[in-house]
């Protein structure tokens, strides 16, 4: 029996061992370095959801870390597997492991993730800042803060930071923990619209925040530099190598400050000028006869047509967006392009009218299961704004919560919500962050402007 006993033992040592040898082997595959990556045609790449990173809007996918990644892969000359997580963690988890290739976010430079992944030299230099609007009253200096309100994200490194300022200057310093639904993004927005004073945000989330509020001011910086950068498999030194080089390269650099010009200094918010109504006018622009004849495709009032035109494009069928959309109805390349229209076909006012009209007519039968026909338009609008993952993730989340699915004013609460990580995280959300303040501000923007026109327009 002790021979047998032996004998067995050895024999599950010897399993063991050979089932942890395959497993590292086939690890070890997976750690793959330049040449591996070329070969397969796949770049693996790891990001998360949010407004510098990744994010989707009107059916594109887009965001500054992603469209770097993605011309990465063009260099490459290999597709990109894209995978989202909700976590720096997940990230480092999912490139230390061989399941990702690259993490293409701002990920911080800490000793424990050094020791984990590899960073390269595309790098960030960052600050908190203090962010404001620009007044005779404003904080010029740290001490400036004492007896001021400084609304924070509760429990974040920002209150960590203002809790030590407080201590440095006094103690005089009213810190206002915001409400936990709150994010970055709806604090720096309550200080543009006045509803607050003063908050303490990461001064590139600022000024991304200024091109869609103006009247911000983020010049007071409240930390020491913060460093964050890409990254990838301790074992990749060549992959590391390559995007170094690719990041230095002069030959790229008007591209890359291309990219940096279309999401830190383009304006993101389109001011109406001169479109105030003349008394004794009865038609809305020059384009009424277009929106009469297409506003028939999706069996629209021709003036919530003329609606939706004005506010995304003010009636100048030249104008194309931050984000490349284009004409009359603002419409993105790739969904011109899918309603048969050409490049050259973009700014053609007819052609743009009809595409937009078809892509609305398209838009609104995905929310066939919304039975009042107002409510099913306001749905239709705030998908021709987001693009409808959105509008899909917040109807998940109302329903979630004990709300009407079907009625734009319970729904509209989570469009705000899908800009906090807690929720466009939440199982039943796929699309990820959006700024939900200006789909929900489109909606309404655009039916104020309709009733409007129906008590003139004819």
């Amino acid at each position: 029996m002790t021979f047998w006993r032996s004998h067995i033992a050895v024999c599950l040592f010897c399993l063991l061992a050979l089932t942890a040898c395959r497993n590292s082997a086939e690890q070890h595959k997976e750690m793959r370095d330049l040449p591996q990556i070329v070969e397969s045609g796949v770049l693996r790449v790891v990001t998360m959801s949010g407004p510098m990173s990744y994010f989707n809007y009107k059916d594109n996918d887009m965001g500054y870390e992603y469209e770097f990644a993605r011309h990465l892969c063009e260099e490459l000359s290999v597709e990109m597997q894209l995978l989202v997580v909700d976590s720096p963690e997940e990230m480092v988890a999912s490139v230390e492991s061989g399941k990702a290739d690259l993490i293409a976010y701002r990920l911080p430079y800490t000793t424990e993730n050094k020791s984990r992944v590899l960073f390269t030299k595309r790098e960030y230099i960052t600050n908190q800042v203090i962010v404001q609007c620009k007044s005779d009253t404003m904080v010029h200096d740290i001490l400036d803060l004492s007896g001021r309100e400084v609304h924070v994200i509760k429990n974040s490194i920002y209150e960590d930071r203002l809790r030590n300022i407080n201590e440095e200057i006094g103690g005089d310093m009213i810190i206002v923990e915001a409400d936990d639904s709150l994010t970055l993004d709806d604090l720096i927005s309550q200080v543009a619209h006045k509803q607050i004073a003063v908050t303490i945000a990461d001064k590139d989330l600022a000024r991304l925040d200024k091109t869609y509020f103006s009247n911000i001011d983020y010049s007071l910086e409240v930390s020491f530099p913060q460093r964050s950068a890409w990254a990838v498999n301790k074992h990749a030194e060549s992959f590391a190598a390559y995007i170094d080089e690719w990041t230095a390269n002069t030959q790229r650099k008007l591209y890359f400050s291309a990219i940096y010009r279309k999401y830190f200094e383009k304006s993101k918010y389109f001011e109406s000028q001169g479109m105030i109504r003349i008394n004794g006018r009865l038609h809305i622009s020059s384009f009424d006869d277009l929106f009469k004849k297409y506003a028939k495709i999706p069996g629209w009032d021709w003036r919530l047509l003329a609606a939706v035109a004005y506010k995304e494009s003010k009636f100048d069928p030249n104008v194309i967006s931050w984000a490349g959309a284009c004409g009359l109805m603002q419409l993105m390349p790739s969904t011109a392009t899918s309603l048969g229209m050409t490049e050259d076909d973009f700014h053609n006012p007819d052609l743009n009218v009809k595409a937009g009209a078809l892509y609305i007519r398209k838009l609104e039968r995905l929310f066939a299961d919304v039975e009042n026909t107002e409510e099913r338009l306001k749905f239709t609008l705030g998908a021709y704004n987001s693009g409808p993952g959105h509008i899909f993730d917040a109807r998940a989340l109302a329903t979630k919560y004990g709300k009407n699915a079907s009625l734009w004013s319970d729904v509209e609460e989570y469009v705000l919500l899908k800009a906090d990580p807690e929720y466009y995280t939440d199982e039943v959300c796929k699309y990820g962050y959006c700024r939900g303040e200006e789909t929900v501000d489109y909606v309404r923007i655009i039916w104020e402007k309709y009733e409007e026109y129906k008590t003139w327009a004819r």
